[in-house]
C-alpha cells in the first residue's frame, strides 16, 4: 500500500526548496553589496543554491515523470536520486551553520537582514534535510515491499474471460 501523503510531502519540499533558492540567493546578492567582495559569495552559499536548484529538479522528476511519462521512470532511480539530494542537503546544511557560525542576536549585528537571512537559510536547509531522508525512507520502504513481484506480460490473455 503506498502512503498517500507522499504527494504532500512533495509538494511542502518544492515550496521549501523555492523558499530556500530565495534566501541562498539574496544572500549571495548582500556579498556584493554590504559585504564588498567584489560578487564573490562564499562556496557553501553557492552549493545551497545549487542544492535548491537540484531539489526542484529532482521532485519535478518524482513527482510528474510517474503521472505522464511512465516509461522514464524507474522507482530505483527515484530512490538513488532522493539519497543523493539527502547526503547533498545535510553536507550543505552543515557547511552552512559552520561557516554562519552562531546563534547570534540578530536586532543587535551590524547587518541585521544577512544575519537573519543566514538563520532562515540555515533552518530551511535542515528542513529540507529531513524531508528528503523522510522520502528516501518511504521509497526505500516501497521498494523493498515491491521486490520480486513482477508481472509476466509475454504470455497472451485470453480476451474473453470464462472462454
Amino acid at each position: 500500500m503506498a502512503l498517500r501523503f507522499a504527494p504532500i510531502v512533495h509538494i511542502v519540499a518544492a515550496v521549501f526548496a523555492i523558499i530556500e533558492l530565495g534566501l541562498t540567493a539574496y544572500w549571495a546578492s548582500l556579498y556584493n553589496s554590504i559585504f564588498g567582495f567584489g560578487g564573490y559569495s562564499p562556496s557553501t552559499i553557492n552549493f545551497m543554491i545549487f542544492n535548491s536548484v537540484w531539489s526542484i529538479l529532482v521532485l519535478v522528476y518524482i513527482g510528474l515523470t510517474p503521472l505522464y511519462m511512465t516509461s522514464v521512470f524507474h522507482r530505483l532511480a527515484a530512490l538513488a536520486l532522493n539519497v543523493l539530494t539527502a547526503i547533498f542537503w545535510f553536507a550543505g546544511a552543515i557547511a552552512l551553520a559552520v561557516g554562519f557560525g552562531g546563534p547570534y542576536d540578530c536586532r543587535r549585528s551590524s547587518a541585521p537582514t544577512a544575519c537573519s537571512t543566514g538563520e532562515a537559510a540555515v533552518a530551511f536547509g535542515f528542513f529540507l534535510w529531513a524531508l528528503f531522508t523522510f522520502l528516501a525512507v518511504v521509497d526505500a520502504i516501497e521498494s523493498l515491499r515491491r521486490r520480486g513481484h513482477h508481472v509476466d506480460t509475454s504470455k497472451p490473455t485470453n480476451a474473453y474471460p470464462g472462454a
